[in-house]
């Protein structure tokens, strides 16, 4: 960030706050303290109504206002995706506000920028909650750029590592994302399969934006693709057994319906479907001793091959240390 956008940064923050050290600005913004001062200085010279208190803190004049600060293309991306989240994961109580705070939102911004939000949140989908296997938002980093060239109709070029860990790269022509369970997939054409395909964003290994921009496909509707996939899917039926302390984040969790099939030892045996061993597993382990893998034995091979990868990490690193 560089200082004049920090110093519009900082106005906006003392304007959101009673009182600010500034110890904790220079912790917000990553600079020194004394660059604080120097800031907060500039700030007054050019008119800004800043009031501060040794000891205290700094603060606005109650007065004093912004006026209104016009988001970027991707800030407004990022409000409407956080919308989607929104009426996926929390009650209907929250929903209408977050329609109206959009409708506001749309109303402020530019024609070109209302477009660009329009198509995003057309082409984007949440489906399932996110699980705590999954929630590491520095593994995706490519999601921004992903949403941008879905918004813009732009061809990406991605290194992609598939399931068998091999590397391609291929030319995409992105047409959705979709969040499913807490993991970022693109929906793109691929050039290389002549197909539509599912990329995890966290897959990708490298990432570039061509100036090339696709045609429109209004033939592709992206709910529709979606309710297609999950017809054809091969859905595989699975036994597991969760303590009862967990139970309930187990049916929070899940994407499927967890049928009840007979309490033992502490806990619940059920059983329902799933469309990835691989993911499933990794979602028990999640829960620790509070979760056993029933059957089949190919899922409880795949929780053991996890466990162990885990493993051989701490175990490597531990080597390393000593």
């Amino acid at each position: 960030m560089n200082r004049t956008d920090r110093l519009v940064a900082m106005v906006m923050h003392l304007q959101g706050r009673r009182v600010v050290r500034a110890e904790d600005m220079a912790a917000h913004f990553e600079v020194s303290v004394r660059t604080i001062y120097r800031d907060i200085a500039a700030l007054g010279e050019a008119g800004v109504p800043i009031a501060g208190e040794a000891g205290v803190g700094y603060s606005l004049v109650r007065s004093y206002h912004l006026p209104p600060v016009m988001l970027t293309a991707d800030e407004a991306a990022a409000l409407v995706v956080g919308a989607e989240m929104v009426r996926q994961f929390s009650d209907a109580s929250l929903c209408e506000p977050m329609d109206a705070a959009l409708d506001k939102l749309r109303a402020v911004l530019p024609r070109d920028r209302q477009e660009h939000v329009e198509r995003l949140a057309r082409q984007t989908v949440v489906i399932g909650r996110p699980t705590l296997a999954n929630h590491d938002p520095s593994a995706q980093p490519w999601l921004l750029a992903v949403q941008r060239a879905v918004a813009q109709r732009r061809v990406l070029r991605l290194n992609y590592r598939g399931r068998e860990r091999a590397e391609t790269l291929r030319d995409v022509e992105p047409l959705g994302v979709v969040c499913h369970g807490g993991t970022w997939h693109l929906v793109a054409w691929c050039r290389l399969r002549t197909d539509v395909r599912h990329f995890r964003v966290d897959r990708i290994r490298e990432l570039e934006m061509l100036p090339e921009q696709f045609p429109a496909r209004p033939e592709f509707s992206l709910a529709r693709h979606l309710e297609e996939s999950a017809a054809k899917a091969t859905l595989l039926p699975v036994r597991v057994w969760f303590a009862t302390a967990v139970e309930e984040r187990a049916r929070r969790e899940s994407c499927a319906t967890l049928v009840s099939e007979r309490a033992v030892n502490g806990g619940t045996e059920f059983t329902f479907t799933t469309w990835s061993l691989e993911w499933l597993a990794r979602w028990l382990l999640s829960f620790g001793p509070d979760a056993e893998a029933l059957a089949p034995e190919a899922l409880r091979e795949q929780v053991r091959t996890e466990a162990g990868a885990a493993l051989a990490r701490y175990v490597e690193r531990v080597a390393i240390a000593s």
